[in-house]
């Protein structure tokens, strides 16, 4: 059976990611910090057949998740994990983002996804097998002024796995980046703002799926968003500010 970590799964591309794995002989190792929206995510894809595993985790707590993966792959070997979990940062009135914001966004976005990145690293390079995909943005390639933390951690991720993914390769371990656009999740439904070409977590999940059985290094969609954002560095200041301004966003309340 193949075995299948996913890291906030609670929600959003998740749980979509989830549910797109979820079938008779498949195995899911799930985490998030909603136990209600975790177990729900659980149960329906136990309802598809697969076997499922849960576990309320923060991913900062790095001697915690570390010490947690390493017990998890030595029952059951890890085939492919999938570094999901992220939060937005910025700011609910479109201001300035605060320290405590930005801090928590780079803690949670990009040292969170390194507690599990890593002792997965060591543990599938030991053994010669095994597949990591971590969730970037195209905010990576085209850094929102409203979310400047989540920009830098996303481009972060990118940087370090495109890098880590020429190390691993001749070790039996592959690493894809994906660098998603808009999707409907409910992280995302907490901005105001325009999403264009805006797509469904399970579009999503689907996308994601077929890059990594493809191997592919970077998972990049929509594909006319993707070459936008790619090309947003490569073009003076002034021209890359104006086509950034229709992408300005700010955070609802919550309820």
């Amino acid at each position: 059976m193949p075995v299948i970590l996913i890291t906030g799964a609670s929600s959003g591309i998740g749980a979509a990611l989830a549910r797109f794995y979820a079938a008779a002989g498949a195995s899911l190792v799930l985490t998030g910090r909603d136990r209600e929206r975790l177990e729900a995510v659980a149960q329906g894809c136990r309802g598809q057949g697969a076997e499922v595993r849960t576990r309320l985790i923060d991913v900062r707590e790095r001697e915690a998740v570390g010490a947690w993966i390493r017990e998890t792959d030595a029952a059951t070997p890890l085939d492919l994990v999938i570094v999901n979990a992220a939060v937005n940062g910025g700011h609910p009135s479109g201001g300035l983002e605060t320290e405590a914001t930005a801090f928590e966004t780079a803690d949670i976005n990009l040292t969170g996804a390194l507690n599990v990145m890593l002792p997965c690293v060591s543990l599938m390079s030991t053994r010669g097998r095994g597949q990591i995909a971590l969730i970037s943005s195209l905010a990576a390639y085209a850094p929102l002024p409203d979310a400047p933390a989540y920009s830098g951690a996303k481009a972060a991720l990118l940087a370090h796995g495109l890098a880590l993914r020429q190390k691993l390769k001749p070790l039996g371990v592959r690493l894809s980046v994906v660098t998603p656009g808009y999707v409907k999740t409910p992280m995302g439904g907490v901005i105001k703002g325009w999403r264009p070409l805006e797509m469904s977590a399970d579009e999503a999940a689907a996308r994601i799926a077929r890059g990594l059985e493809q191997d592919r290094d970077v998972i990049a969609f929509p594909a006319i968003l993707a070459a936008l954002a790619r090309g947003a560095l490569l073009v003076p200041e002034w021209v890359r500010s104006a086509g950034l301004h229709g992408f300005r966003f700010r955070n609802r309340r919550r309820r």
